[in-house]
């Protein structure tokens, strides 16, 4: 089940996909960061400046992500911004 957490003051989501424990993690861009569990299995999805969209391209599980965020006044964005 995926989890949101959502700091307004800080402009951040952080989208919980897993409850595996962290093992490292990978930057998309200088916006998007994706941990990983040991097994490579993408466990959290971290967004910055979301208050001007998000770009979903390479997210894992975009289309639950974009449902997860839906109401959180975040526009998702199919390129970089």
């Amino acid at each position: 089940m995926i989890r949101v957490e959502h700091d307004r003051e800080a402009k951040a989501l952080y989208i919980y996909l897993s409850e595996k424990p962290y093992a490292f993690g990978e930057d998309l861009d200088s916006q998007r960061r994706i941990d990983y569990a040991e097994d490579r299995t993408p466990i959290g999805i971290e967004l910055l400046n979301v208050d001007r969209g998000v770009d979903l391209s390479d997210l894992p599980d975009a289309a639950n992500v974009a449902a997860a965020i839906d109401g959180y006044d975040i526009i998702p964005r199919r390129v970089a911004i």
